[in-house]
């Protein structure tokens, strides 16, 4: 029986009404056993406050996930319908994820969105499989051989942070002589420090610098295909989509990386891919969707009008977060503890990891990311069969957010071999 009551004709129910803070250390420590105790106290939809105790509601429900995201026009992505804009300082630390409305593909809804979707899609489908493979074989087998000789690395911060921007600046049609830029602005960018908005500027200063280069001259690249499009769209939506593009596949694909390269250096059902089994490599990637999501909670949809969701009631402009990682693990659709299957899913992939509906991540996009992780990991174990970890597994750590799930880092050691050379 659910112990929380919603006071009546509350906007997504008065911070401290009984909402749960959406921070602490409990949700990169063991977010899995928070979830369970939010769905004993709560329900399938949680009553939350962000900083400065704005209040929110947070979807940990399976069932009510897909209701929300299968509905954009109940629930559709439009931050304008917020009914907390008003209260919010212009330094609200959670600004930047929510956002006024842009001209982008992240942000617009309706008819709006559909052109961008039109202009981005064909764009990222034209990638060859067979060339991404071989930018993702040589760029990882550079980042390896810098520190291959030497017996140990950080995967984080040597190997599965750097790839995926690299990999994406190639396709992008970003020279390599740039691409260490795109690198270290990006890194400084999710890293949310200091440097963050200096980052940024950077960031978008490389993305308006592709735009002219491709303008002038255009080649087989993302960036190119794009401009070619036949329907007219201005400079600021061009910049803002390639940045949407970038971020949105920089920092989810290398935290798939590293989450799924720690499942098989500390989980025995995979032991066999560091002897160079493939299926396990695959079979680890698609359990880390599961449990491990990258992305744990994204914001979000809002209210179109007032309603009811998982027995709450939801008031018009209310935020709903997405709470992507908990929905995996809802019990209703999930044992965990399915010795059958040894606790795997044997290929099932239906997991809220990209999210689903209308602005789920372009299916293109997603298959991007899957060729970029499991080559990665595919050249990390050909080239270092014995890799272990460098330290006890209980002092591995998260990144410090209810957000977003990876590795701080992930120290390793193995047979020193000499560098591969040869490759661009």
């Amino acid at each position: 029986m659910r112990r929380f009551v919603p006071p009546p004709g509350c906007p997504a129910h008065a911070a401290g009404a009984g909402a749960m803070p959406l921070e602490g250390p409990r949700f990169h420590t063991e977010p899995a056993s928070l979830y369970r105790e939010m769905r004993r106290q709560y329900g399938p939809v949680v009553p939350v406050s962000l900083p400065g105790d704005v209040p929110a509601w947070l979807v940990i429900g399976y069932r009510e996930m897909a209701r929300v995201t299968g509905d954009p026009v109940l629930f559709p992505r439009d931050s304008g319908l917020w009914n907390q804009w008003e209260r919010l300082p212009e330094d609200w630390p959670l600004r930047p994820m929510v956002n006024v409305p842009l001209p982008s593909i992240y942000y617009t809804v309706g008819e709006e969105h559909q052109r961008h979707l039109r202009m981005v899609e064909p764009a990222l489908e034209a990638v060859s499989p067979f060339e991404l493979r071989r930018h993702t074989e040589q760029l990882s087998d550079r980042l390896i051989d810098e520190f291959c000789a030497t017996g140990e690395a950080d995967l984080t911060a040597g190997f599965a942070k750097p790839l995926p921007a690299l990999v994406l600046g190639r396709l992008l049609g970003i020279p390599d002589s740039r691409s260490a830029l795109l690198v270290s602005s990006l890194t400084e960018l999710c890293d949310g420090g200091p440097g963050a908005l200096e980052a940024y500027q950077t960031f978008s200063g490389l993305m308006g610098e592709l735009l002219a280069a491709k303008r002038a001259r255009p080649g087989a690249d993302i960036t190119s295909r794009m401009l070619a499009h036949p329907e007219p769209f201005s400079d600021e939506e061009y910049i803002l989509d390639l940045q949407s593009i970038t971020a949105a596949g920089h920092l989810p694909t290398a935290d798939w990386i590293g989450n799924s390269i720690r499942l098989m250096l500390t989980d025995d059902r995979f032991s066999a891919s560091l002897g160079g089994g493939r299926h396990s490599v695959g079979e680890a990637m698609n359990e880390v969707l599961w449990e491990d999501t990258p992305t744990q909670i994204l914001a979000g949809r809002w209210a179109a009008r007032d309603c009811q969701l998982g027995g709450c009631r939801i008031g018009a402009g209310d935020m709903l977060l997405l709470g992507l990682g908990a929905a995996n693990g809802d019990p209703e659709v999930h044992d965990a503890t399915d010795e059958r299957a040894g606790g795997l899913r044997n290929g099932n992939s239906a997991h809220f990891s990209f999210s689903h509906g209308e602005f789920q991540c372009p299916f293109p996009a997603r298959e991007i990311a899957e060729v970029i992780a499991r080559t990665a990991i595919e050249v990390l174990l050909d080239r270092l069969p014995d890799i272990d970890l460098a330290v006890p597994v209980a002092s591995l750590t998260r990144r410090p957010s209810a957000f977003l799930r990876g590795m701080t880092d992930l120290p390793v050691t193995f047979t020193p071999t000499p560098a591969a050379g040869g490759h661009p």
